[in-house]
């Protein structure tokens, strides 16, 4: 019998955050994702990665 279920991810995310934002700042942040197709959980990953890599160089 085959396996069900979610195949596995090669990079399991296990750790959670979470970030309390005025109601402004979600709003912009759900309608760039709707513009964009993104998810806000893709939208704040991709943000983060950003500022992080250019505080890097």
């Amino acid at each position: 019998m085959a396996k069900m279920g979610r195949p596995k991810s090669d990079n399991p995310k296990k750790k959670v955050l979470s970030v309390r934002v005025e109601d402004a700042l979600y709003e912009r942040i759900c309608d760039y994702a709707d513009q964009n197709n993104m998810t806000v959980t893709e939208v704040v990953l991709e943000s983060l990665e950003k500022l992080l890599n250019k505080s890097e160089h």
